[in-house]
This record gives C-alpha cells, structure tokens and sequence, in this order.
C-alpha cells in the first residue's frame, strides 16, 4: 500500500520514467510469450524454438538495466529525515523500491499477454486477417503455467536486480566505542560518524584556551607564575560556506580489460566469418544469416565496450583539464572525472548498440528483418537511451548542492550551462568516432 502511494504521488518526470520501465517490460514480455508461440506451432523445430527463446535474453537484460536506473533516481524512497522514526528505515525504502518496480513491471507483462491474446483471436476474433497465426500459434490452447513463467521473468528478475543494487549494507546499532550509525544511497556506505560535540574545533572557536572550553579535551591546567593568554575565537561561518569540489575519484581499471575485450571480440568476428557454418542453430530474422561465432564476437566486442567506457570518460575529464585550465573546463573535467562509472557503463552500451546497428545497415539481407525484429531492436535500443538518461539524471541530482552553492556565490548561470555542453561534446567528439570505427570494422568480415 505505501508503494502504490509513493507511486501515485510522484512527479511526471518520474512517472515517466516509470512508464518506460513498463513499456519495455511489455515489449520484452510480448517476445517471450511469441517465443512461446513459435515452439507451440512449431513441435518438430526444438532448436529454431531454443534459438528464439535465447535471443530474447538482449530484451531483458536491456530492461532490467532500465528498471534499476529508474529505481537510483526514484526521489519518493530516499531517505529523508523523520522517515526512520516512523520505521521507514534503509531495509524498508529498499523493499519499497523492489515493491514500486515489480508493480510497474507486472503493468507491462499484463499489457503484454492482453496483446498477445488480441493477436491470437482469443478475445475479439482473429485481426490481421490470420498474418499472425503461424508465429503466435492461434488456435493452440495456451500452457498457464509456462505463459505466467514466461511474465514473472522480468517482475522478478527486475525487482531482485534493484534490491541488491540498493541493499544496505550495514545493518543493527553502532559498534562499541561510541558514535552513530551514518548511511549513504540506502545505506550503501555503512560508516560510523563521530560523535560532534558542541563546540567542536573548526566550528564554533579555535583549539585550546578559552575558545577551545565544552570541546572534551583535557586542557592542561597553566604553570604556577604565568599568565594565561585567551585565544580570541575566529569566525569561520563564512569559510564553511565556500563549496570546495570534491577530490575526483581514481580512475577506473577497467579500461585495459575493456580494449582486450574489444579486441577479442573483433578477432573472434573475423576468423568465423572466413569459416563455414559451424552447425550450430539458426539464426532467426533478428540478425543476417551466419556462423555462431560471428555472434560470440558481436557479444564480447559490445562487452569490451562497456568495460572501456568509464575509463575513456574519465581520460576525457583528465584531457579536458589539461595545459592550465579555466573555470570551465576544470568544471567540465572535474565533472566527467567524477561522474566516468556513473555515465560511462550506459554510455558504452549505447555505443555498442549504435555500433551494431551501423554495422548491419549495409548488408545485402538487412531487408528480412521482420516485426519482432524490430521490436526486440525497439527494446533494446530504447532501454539502452533511456537509461543514459536516467544516468544522466541521477549525476545532476548528486551534484544539485554543488550547482546551488556556486550559484549563491555568484557563479553565472551560463557558465554551468557552457560546462554541461563541454561534457557532452567531449564525449561526443571521443565516443564518436569509435562507435564508428567499430562499427566499420565489425561490418568488414560480414560483407566479403
């Protein structure tokens, strides 16, 4: 119930995004149940039906990634103050965020199987004139519990994804020796404050003599025959109000194991494209006709892509402060070197998407992609968009305080706005080119 009301009473912005997570759940759950459909017209072909059901497995992947975006962003299940005392702890925001994307998902499998049942002629009558019954398998009796297993896929798979993401990870009271429990993003962190005293050094007077009184320290008593000299306090109201940025984080490992990867990938595409056909299953409409391992290589180079990506984001952000930079370009650098796993995981996957759809755009049977085809390329490159975006998102709420604090210090607005264009075009002048050239180089081996 009190998800279904942090639901209801959310913003458009996150309804929207909550209605994509539904829309690919439907498109997904729609795949799975045609994949179904197939096996059930189709007894005598188990390995086309297998072939089927595994490419399904790109849709999903796709949108459980969506749905676990959608639910970092969710600004109804952060913590906020007073939501503990009435036992809405990190554990319990935590299940109410699994709880929201199982709603939405179950939305979408049920949009799904009623579509399905349209096109099958089970509820109005056979539309299309009958194109669909080969495919969905009309006038088959449907299996209830393969049909509810098929839908529960992606509400389970999805929710499980979200509770793990956002799962604290330190739970119960503090250990001995005094402070309190301090948790980040659902707990995330886990670290134990220091007990602030009133009074405390750096905040309310300086260290030792009368400014330095109620800080708990022991002062040691002055010498028989001096003077005591009084510190006077300094006001440090007005440093604290001044934003530092914080230290950038270090660079991500991966970037070595992500061009290997993609190197991999590349060479294992070209030696099975020279092979024949290894007599493995056979490829349905979703990509031209070929050896398994030209896909293998597909897979390992989209792969090494999204292991690269955060590190090429943040030697984007290093470039950009590079030769004695200015406020905006130590802004946009600082920015990227901050935010390079956040951005550069979806990033990635959007570049091996785009590099993939590049790639089979001039091959002579690009013209025998079908509807579920397209779909299923609907999906997965709607998922892989969406989520850059939520991404996208989530990095300006992190850095909202820092945005607002150098606005009250007098920093231009248009100064921000040039920084955010400068991220952009930095990635856009990096991620380009090699989204082309992988592009051109997985093409090669398929057009001989």
């Amino acid at each position: 119930m009190l998800a279904l009301r942090l639901t209801r009473g959310a913003r458009p912005a996150v309804q929207l995004r909550r209605l994509l997570v539904t829309a690919a759940s439907a498109g997904t759950g729609f795949l799975l149940l045609c994949a179904m459909g197939y096996a059930l017209a189709h007894p005598g072909s188990p390995a086309d039906a297998t072939a089927r059901l595994v490419w399904c497995l790109p849709p999903v992947a796709a949108t459980v990634h969506l749905a676990v975006a959608v639910a970092r962003t969710d600004p109804g299940t952060r913590p906020r103050p007073g939501l503990a005392a009435v036992g809405l702890g990190p554990a319990r925001l935590m299940l109410v965020s699994a709880t929201t994307t199982a709603l939405s998902c179950v939305l979408g499998s049920m949009l799904a199987l009623l579509v399905f049942l349209h096109l099958r002629g089970d509820l109005t009558g056979m539309p299309f004139d009958g194109a669909a019954t080969e495919a969905l398998a009309a006038g088959t009796p449907l299996p209830v519990p393969g049909s509810l297993t098929l839908l529960a896929l992606v509400p389970v798979l999805a929710s499980a994804a979200v509770a793990f993401v956002l799962r604290p990870t330190v739970l119960g009271p503090a250990p001995d020796g005094g402070g309190r429990r301090s948790y980040g993003r659902f707990g995330a962190t886990g670290q134990v404050a220091a007990r602030e005293t009133f009074g405390s050094y750096g905040r309310f007077g300086t260290r030792g003599g009368a400014a330095g009184r109620g800080t708990g320290r022991d002062e040691p008593e002055p010498a028989e025959g001096t003077v005591a000299v009084e510190t006077p306090a300094v006001e440090t109201s007005a440093v604290e109000s001044v934003p530092e940025l914080p230290a950038p984080h270090p660079a991500p490992k991966g970037l070595p194991w992500g061009v290997a990867v993609l190197a991999a990938g590349l060479a294992v595409e070209t030696y099975a494209a020279g092979a024949t056909d290894d007599g493995g299953p056979a490829l349905p409409a979703a990509l031209p006709a070929g050896p398994t391992g030209v896909l293998a290589g597909w897979l390992l180079t989209a792969v090494g892509l999204a292991l690269l990506a955060p590190g090429l984001t943040h030697l984007c952000g290093l470039l950009l402060q590079a030769v004695r930079p200015g406020a905006l370009r130590l802004l946009a650098g600082r920015g990227l070197m901050e935010e390079a796993t956040r951005i550069g995981r979806p990033l990635g996957v959007v570049c091996a998407v785009a590099s993939a759809a590049v790639a089979m755009t001039p091959l002579p049977d690009s013209g025998s992609f079908g509807p579920l085809t397209a779909l299923g390329a609907a999906v997965v490159t709607g998922c892989a968009v969406a989520t850059l975006c939520t991404a996208a998102v989530e990095a300006r709420q992190d850095r909202s305080g820092t945005t607002a604090a150098l606005l009250r210090l007098g920093a231009p607005a248009a100064t921000l706005r040039g920084a955010a264009a400068l991220r952009a075009g930095a990635l856009l002048a990096v991620f380009g080119p090699l989204t082309l050239v992988v592009a051109e180089l997985a093409a090669l081996p398929l057009t001989r």
